[in-house]
């Protein structure tokens, strides 16, 4: 029969235990930093996409005025024309044909309200002064929706190209953030008009 002794123990010397405390403080920092960088990333997407639908909702509002701007009677019918269908081709434009629907109804409005002369002329009209303002706070509101829009994917699309970001993966399966790029100056003289 044999004997078995006491069970070995080893030794750690104070050396080894710090440098194991080091290295759980260092892996507990990298934890904490890697998903600190992965929430800001996460809020940054959820920003872009709240800004996205604001950006929607304000080119659709556009878009609507302007239909029912150019079915009202308060406009030429040549005028009329252009520009219910330059706002219809926004509304029903697919998803990667949008931004140059939305470019092409600016330039419709620009078409059509580039003279202060055609706004005052609709002003005079019955109901021609609620719709001009209407149509003026929509105008305005499109390109702030989209700065805010783009301002969201530029600060996304810079944390996107960190090192770290990549080495990771922290962005998961999120699709790589795009700017709207369109053509949103506004017309002269509804830019200029007071509206809401």
């Amino acid at each position: 029969m044999s004997r078995r002794g006491p069970p070995a123990t080893v030794a750690c010397g104070p050396v080894t235990v710090t440098l194991i405390v080091w290295i759980v403080v260092a892996l507990i920092a990298v934890g904490v930093y890697l998903s600190w960088t992965a929430g800001r990333l996460d809020r940054l997407h959820s920003r872009i996409d709240a800004a996205r639908a604001a950006l929607d909702a304000q080119l659709l509002r556009r878009a609507s005025v302007t239909q029912e701007l150019a079915t009202s009677g308060v406009l030429d019918p040549a005028a009329s024309i252009v520009l219910y269908e330059a706002a219809h081709a926004a509304r029903q434009a697919e998803e990667d044909q949008r931004e140059v629907a939305e470019s092409e109804l600016s330039t419709a409005l620009r078409a059509v309200f580039g003279e202060p002369a055609q706004v005052d002329a609709v002003k005079e009209i019955p109901g021609g002064e609620e719709a001009a303002t209407e149509l003026a706070a929509a105008v305005r509101r499109v390109p702030m929706a989209r700065r805010f829009h783009n301002d969201a994917v530029r600060a996304a699309r810079a944390l996107r190209r960190h090192r770290t970001v990549r080495l990771f993966r922290l962005a998961g399966h999120a699709p790589f953030p795009l700017a709207f790029e369109m053509d949103d100056a506004p017309p002269v003289a509804l830019a200029d008009r007071p509206g809401t």
